[in-house]
C-alpha cells in the first residue's frame, strides 16, 4: 500500500530562511566593466561573469580568479571549470547567494589525471569533464543565457572567446573578446583554437570558464579551461557535449530545455496515454484471467528493481516551490537504504540521523517521499493492480515499451494524506483513493520511468508523481538500475505545489554482517 502526504501550516510562527547546502556568505565587490577594447562584448555582457574570491593576508588581499556564464535563460545556473570551482569557492556571485556546487569531476573519476596550470597547484581530474556549477538563490538580475551548439565543428571554423582573464589591476576585470578558429581536437578530448591577442592582450589566467562562441551563429560550442603552454596562441575548451551530459546527470529538467536533443527522459514528462480504464469484469465469480506474458516479464522486473535498491548510499536533493517559480526551498541529504529502510542524514557535513526529511517552513508543502522504490514494488507484488500494455513508442530516438496500470478505492493500494498543522496541534486525514500510471520500459523490458496519478477528493486535485531510473556503471561492480530523479506535484486552491529531487554520488549496495568469536 502506497501512502502520499501533504502537509498545509495553517499558521506559521518562523520566518526563519529555508536550509541550504551552500558556501557561506560573503560580499562581491566587482561590478561588471566593459572596456571600450571590447568589440561586439555588448552581445554578452549579460551572459558571461566574474568570479572572485578574495581574503585578507595580514595587510594584504589575496584573490583566486575566474569565470563563469549563465547556463539557464534565467541565470540561476552559472557554469565555469572544475578547477576553478575547486580553486575560488564563491560564497555569492554578482551579489547572489550560492546554494549548491556540482562537480563533474574530481580526482577518483575515471581517466583523472594531475594537471597543472599557472595559477593552481597540482590537481587530479578528468580534463574533459572539466565542468562544475553554481546554483544560485535567486537568478541573476539583467542576466540570461544563451543557446548552445552540439553539432561537431570544422577545421578553420571561426569562433569569438569572452572571458575576465586577471589584468595589472587587481582586482579589477573586464570582459575580453579573443577572435580563433577551430584548430582539431586533442588526445585528451578538449577542443583547440588558435586565437589573436585582444587589444595586443593574451589570454591570462582568471579566464578559465569563459566561452567560445561560434561567430557566426552566436552558439556556445565550448567552455574555456586552459591556454597554451610557451607563450602559444592557443586555447582549449571543453566540449559543450561534455557539459550536456552532465548537466543531464545533475539538472535532468534543465537538460531538457537548453539541449533539446539531449537523450535522457524528462523527470517531469507527460503520460503518453489517457488514464487506463480497464474493462468491467462479466462474471464477478470468474476466476482471476491469466495476465499476458509481457505483463509478467514486467512484474518480474520491477520485483527485481524493487529488491535490488534494498542496500544503496546516496545524496538526495530536495526542492520545493510553486507554480512556474524558482524552488522556495532546497536541500540535500544522505540517504542510507538498508534491507529497503531509508534514513537521512543531513548533506555534506549532518550528524544526526533521522527517519524523514525535515519539511521546509513553508505555508503549504508537497512533499515527496519513497515512491522510487514503493512503485516497483507496486507493480512487481500487487495483483490487484490491473496492468495494461500500451503500443510501443518512440522517445528521444528510443523505442520504449509503455504499461499502463490502475486501481480502485475498494483495492486498497494507494491512500492519501493530508496534514494541518496548526503549529500546537495538528489534523491528519487520509483516504484510499483510485490511482493510475504508466510504466516505461526499454525494449528488454528494463523499467527506465514510472507515473502514478491520484483521483483526489476535496481541494487537493490532480496529485502525480514521477520517477526515472538509469544505468549505473562502475568499474567492479555489474550495472544496475537506479534511481535518478523524483517529481511529485498536485493542485490546492488553483495552486501548483511541487517537490522535485535527484539521486547522485551513489556509494555501495551491499550490507555485510561480521560475526566474531568469542
Amino acid at each position: 500500500m502506497i501512502l502520499r502526504q501533504v502537509i498545509a501550516i495553517l499558521i506559521v510562527c518562523s520566518c526563519l530562511s529555508p536550509s541550504a547546502p551552500a558556501q557561506e556568505v560573503f560580499p562581491n565587490p566587482l561590478p561588471l566593466a566593459l572596456p571600450s577594447t571590447v568589440v561586439h562584448a555588448q552581445d554578452f555582457n549579460k551572459t558571461v561573469v566574474p568570479i572572485t574570491e578574495l581574503k585578507l593576508i595580514g595587510l594584504g588581499i589575496a584573490g583566486k580568479f575566474g569565470t563563469g556564464f549563465c547556463l539557464d535563460p534565467e541565470c540561476r545556473f552559472i557554469g565555469t571549470n572544475y578547477h576553478v570551482a575547486m580553486m575560488a569557492r564563491p560564497r555569492k556571485i554578482k551579489g547572489e547567494k550560492v546554494i549548491q556546487r556540482y562537480l563533474a569531476t574530481g580526482p577518483d573519476d575515471e581517466g583523472a589525471t594531475v594537471n597543472d596550470g599557472p595559477s593552481v597547484g597540482p590537481m587530479k581530474y578528468t580534463l574533459s569533464r572539466d565542468l562544475a556549477i553554481f546554483e544560485l538563490r535567486h537568478s541573476l538580475p539583467h542576466h540570461h543565457g544563451v543557446a548552445f551548439s552540439l553539432d561537431d565543428l570544422q577545421v578553420g571554423q571561426e569562433i569569438d572567446i569572452y572571458a575576465y582573464p586577471k589584468e595589472s589591476i587587481n582586482p579589477i576585470r573586464s570582459l575580453l573578446q579573443f577572435h580563433g578558429t577551430f584548430k582539431g581536437q586533442t588526445t585528451t578530448g578538449l577542443l583547440a583554437f588558435d586565437y589573436s591577442l585582444s587589444a595586443d592582450k593574451a589570454i591570462l589566467p582568471g579566464a578559465s570558464g569563459g566561452i567560445v562562441v561560434d561567430s557566426k551563429t552566436q552558439q556556445i560550442v565550448g567552455i574555456l579551461n586552459a591556454i597554451g603552454r610557451n607563450g602559444e596562441a592557443i586555447a582549449l575548451a571543453v566540449p559543450v557535449q561534455s557539459l550536456a551530459d552532465f548537466v543531464g546527470k545533475v539538472q535532468p529538467c534543465l537538460a531538457q530545455s537548453i539541449f533539446p536533443s539531449a537523450k535522457g527522459i524528462s523527470p517531469v514528462s507527460a503520460d503518453l496515454y489517457p488514464k487506463f480504464m480497464p474493462p468491467p469484469p462479466t462474471d464477478v465469480l470468474q476466476h482471476r484471467p491469466e495476465e499476458p506474458a509481457e505483463v509478467t516479464v514486467l512484474r518480474s522486473k520491477a520485483q527485481l528493481l524493487a529488491d535490488s535498491m534494498r542496500n544503496f548510499i546516496a545524496v538526495q536533493t530536495f526542492a520545493w516551490g510553486s507554480g512556474d517559480k524558482s524552488p522556495a526551498a532546497v536541500s540535500a541529504y544522505e540517504v542510507r537504504v538498508l534491507d529497503g529502510y531509508q534514513r537521512f542524514r543531513k548533506y555534506p557535513n549532518g550528524k544526526k540521523e533521522l527517519q524523514d526529511v525535515p519539511l521546509p517552513p513553508l505555508n503549504t508543502v508537497m512533499a515527496s517521499g519513497g515512491e522510487w522504490s514503493e512503485l516497483p514494488q507496486m507493480v512487481g507484488t500487487e495483483l490487484r493492480l490491473k496492468i495494461h500494455q500500451a503500443a510501443d513508442v518512440v522517445v528521444n530516438e528510443r523505442r520504449m515499451k509503455v504499461f499502463q496500470y490502475r486501481a480502485d478505492p475498494e483495492d486498497g493500494l494507494c491512500r492519501w494524506k493530508s496534514i494541518f498543522d496548526f503549529v500546537f496541534f495538528a489534523v491528519n486525514k487520509i483516504v484510499t483513493v483510485a490511482c493510475y500510471g504508466e510504466v516505461w520500459t526499454d525494449e528488454d523490458t528494463n523499467i527506465l520511468r514510472m507515473s502514478e496519478h491520484y483521483e483526489l477528493p476535496g481541494k487537493w486535485k490532480d496529485f502525480q508523481g514521477v520517477v526515472t531510473y538509469g544505468w549505473l556503471q562502475r568499474a567492479t561492480e555489474t550495472p544496475r538500475l537506479v534511481p535518478l530523479t523524483i517529481s511529485t506535484q498536485a493542485e490546492y486552491n488553483k495552486k501548483v505545489y511541487w517537490c522535485r529531487g535527484r539521486f547522485m554520488d551513489y556509494q555501495v549496495f551491499s550490507s555485510r554482517v561480521k560475526m566474531a568469536a568469542n
